[in-house]
């Protein structure tokens, strides 16, 4: 799956460039009348992958997270780099993450996590056959890797304790292909 360039829906002024995103302000009206600017964070996209073993486990990843201020319970994912498909982010990060290559990436899920502010796609793959790698680069060091059973994973979510977006429709959407 390339990933295609995407434009910017309009030109602005650029507000902010980090490393990883860049923030523009977009003139615009609202019903043709009111003049208002949006503030628009620009992200190059993401792949995520639910990592399944042999008899069903799942293999998450538990980590700190700024901005929220805590650790959290989240499927493998990573930013695409200029050019790079989503396949190949995944099997950089499933070996910089959990130590594992996938034999297998199959398709789940497309979306925008917050298109009201943003312009990125994560896109969501089951990945199996999984084998032992050795990450190229990366500093994973604080990253710990959970095995859980996708009935308890469902579970976390249901209760509030896993929160991530990706996570909660990497799930959902693998349990529906497992289930074909």
């Amino acid at each position: 799956m390339k990933e295609k360039k995407r434009q910017s829906p309009a030109k602005g002024r650029i507000v902010y460039r980090g490393p990883f995103f860049v923030l523009r302000e977009l003139p615009g009206t609202v019903s043709g009348e009111k003049t208002k600017k949006w503030i628009v964070l620009e992200h190059p996209g993401a792949a995520a992958a639910v990592p399944v073993l042999p008899g069903g486990k799942i293999v998450l990843v538990r980590q700190y997270r700024p901005a929220i201020g805590k650790r959290t319970l989240e499927i493998p994912a990573g930013k695409l780099e200029p050019g790079e498909s989503a396949e190949s982010c995944l099997q950089r990060e499933l070996a910089e993450e959990i130590g594992r290559r996938a034999g297998r990436l199959e398709h789940l899920a497309s979306f925008h996590p917050s298109f009201g502010i943003s312009d990125e796609i994560i896109h969501v793959f089951l990945a199996s056959g999984l084998t032992e790698a050795k990450a190229e680069t990366g500093d994973e060091s604080r990253i710990e890797t959970v095995i859980l059973p996708l009935p308890k994973i469902e579970r976390l979510i249901a209760a509030g304790e896993i929160t991530d977006a990706k996570t909660i429709i990497g799930v959902a959407a693998a349990r529906a292909r497992l289930k074909d």
